[in-house]
């Protein structure tokens, strides 16, 4: 499966990363989760490298991605990489994919000899349906985890329909209120995005700190997961941000 379009794109000598994101690197400095190693895929969100690849975001959401999150003076080459990485997807999906598993495999076996507890993270800053490549059938031994505004993919998750390996936290938006109150009584979580302090439930059901650790397969069920915006979020006035 290839894009429409032809976009200038170099194959990438790696697709994913052990280290270099704040976020899902908070967890090595906690107490009994420092041996957990999160692997992260990160593409251009949204259609910034041409093409879309988080097809429910919202204009709020665009504008206050955690893409933008981090040290400021290293946007252009961040952007740079996964504009590439992205546009790679698009363009050439079996190369890409044949990189990707062939990277799970070594992550794998890092893990192992390293005994660590290998997590993986495919939608750092896109909304893909990873599942459609049964990616997870082919590595249960590892942890895969996800942030997705697809309510669809959300409500399979609450109902137990992705391989146990698998988890899905549903992120609200100032557009899909209703979608994610749906995604919580059916038992699934919420990430919301707080201006400044974390209230202790949101709609009546409890908030839990999200920024704490990335590692959202270990929360409990039918909670809001409470995150503080970061980078462009804290400007946010469409809505996305609840304040």
């Amino acid at each position: 499966m290839s894009g429409k379009l032809n976009l200038p794109y170099k194959k990438p000598i790696r697709l994913m990363f052990k280290t270099g994101n704040p976020k899902t690197d908070k967890n090595q400095s906690i107490s009994g989760l420092e041996n957990i190693v999160i692997l992260h895929l990160n593409l251009a969100p949204s259609d910034l490298s041409g093409y879309n690849v988080c097809p429910m975001a919202s204009l709020g959401c665009k504008k206050a991605c955690l893409h933008t999150a981090g040290n400021p003076v290293f946007q252009a080459q961040k952007d740079k990489g996964r504009i590439n990485r992205a546009r790679f997807y698009m363009q050439d999906r079996p190369n890409f994919m044949r990189q990707l598993v062939r990277e799970l495999e070594n992550f794998v076996k890092w893990c192992k000899k390293n005994n660590k507890i290998g997590v993986v993270r495919l939608n750092t800053t896109s909304d893909i349906s990873w599942e459609i490549f049964e990616i997870f059938e082919k590595f249960p031994t590892l942890q895969f985890y996800d942030y997705t505004k697809i309510q669809k993919r959300a409500m399979k998750f609450a109902r137990g329909e992705y391989p146990p390996n698998y988890h899905l936290t549903y992120s609200l938006n100032e557009d899909n209120y209703n979608k994610a109150i749906k995604v919580l009584k059916n038992g699934g979580n919420v990430a919301v995005v707080f201006r400044k302090d974390l209230p202790k439930t949101f709609s009546g059901y409890k908030v839990i700190n999200g920024d704490e650790h990335d590692l959202r397969y270990l929360d409990k069920k039918n909670v809001v997961v409470g995150l503080k915006a970061k980078g462009k979020a804290k400007k946010d006035e469409s809505g996305f941000v609840m304040e």
